[in-house]
C-alpha cells in the first residue's frame, strides 16, 4: 500500500496517516516529524529548516526531497507507506513520481482531506502542546482539565510559533500552491476527496472503507 495525504495545515492529515499506518502495518512517513527531529538534534539541516518553519514558510523542495528520498530507501518502506506532508508542490510530486518509479512502488491513492480555510484557522490557532511529553490539546475542541497544564504529565502547555495567527495566515497562503496537486493526481486517477470537517472517527471510517475495498 502506497498512499499520500493531501490537505491544508490542520486538515487532519497526520491524525489519519497515523491510523492508516497502524491498521495496515505500513510506516507513517512524516516530513514534519523528520524536520522536527533534525531541529531537536541541532543539525545544520535542522537549523536551516527551523528558520523556515518559525516564519510559517515552506521548506524548499531541494531539502525536502533529500529527506524523503533517504527515508523511502529504508527497508520498512518496501512493503508500503503513508506519506504525510509530502509532496506539497508540483516539482515535489514529479520528483516523487520519478523516485517511486525507480523503487517500483507506484502510488495507490492520493487522499485529499478537504476543510475550509476559516475552519482551519480556528483549529490551528487554538492548538497547544505539552512541553514535556508532546501531548496535543485545543483550547476549544480538546481543552486540558487544568488550564495550561498537561493531563498526562502535568507539564506546561505552549503554542508553537507557527500556530500564531499571523504565522497560520502565512502558512495557509503558502500552502495554496498545493492546490495544483489535486488536479495532478486527479488526472492520474488516484485522487480521493474526503470531507475533513467531520469528527476524526467519521473521516477515518471513509478512508478505512476505501483502502479495505482496494485490497479485497
Amino acid at each position: 500500500m502506497q498512499v499520500i495525504m493531501l490537505g491544508l495545515p490542520g486538515a487532519g492529515k497526520g491524525t489519519q496517516a497515523t491510523r492508516i499506518a497502524e491498521a495496515f502495518h505500513v510506516p507513517h512517513i512524516s516530513t514534519g516529524d523528520m524536520f522536527r527531529a533534525a531541529i531537536g538534534a541541532g543539525t545544520p539541516l535542522g537549523l536551516e529548516v527551523k528558520g523556515y518553519l518559525d516564519a510559517g514558510r515552506l521548506v524548499p523542495d531541494s531539502l525536502t526531497i533529500q529527506v524523503v528520498k533517504e527515508r523511502l530507501g529504508q527497508s520498512d518502506a518496501r512493503t508500503g507507506f503513508v506519506l504525510d506532508g509530502f509532496p506539497r508542490t508540483l516539482p515535489q510530486a514529479e520528483a516523487l513520481e520519478d523516485l517511486l518509479r525507480e523503487l517500483d512502488l507506484p502510488l495507490q491513492y492520493a487522499l485529499y482531506i478537504h476543510v475550509p480555510r476559516t475552519v482551519l484557522m480556528a483549529r490551528l490557532t487554538g492548538r497547544r502542546l505539552c512541553r514535556n511529553c508532546g501531548a496535543t490539546y485545543h483550547i476549544v475542541f480538546q481543552p486540558p482539565k487544568h488550564e495550561g497544564r498537561c493531563d498526562r504529565c502535568g507539564g506546561p502547555l505552549y503554542q508553537r510559533s507557527d500556530d500564531s495567527e499571523e504565522a497560520v495566515k502565512t502558512r495557509l497562503e503558502q500552502y495554496a500552491q498545493t492546490e495544483p496537486l489535486v488536479e495532478f493526481y486527479r488526472k492520474r486517477g488516484i485522487l480521493r476527496q474526503i470531507d475533513g470537517e467531520r469528527a476524526p472517527e467519521a473521516v477515518y471510517a471513509d478512508i478505512e472503507s476505501l483502502l479495505t475495498a482496494s485490497r479485497s
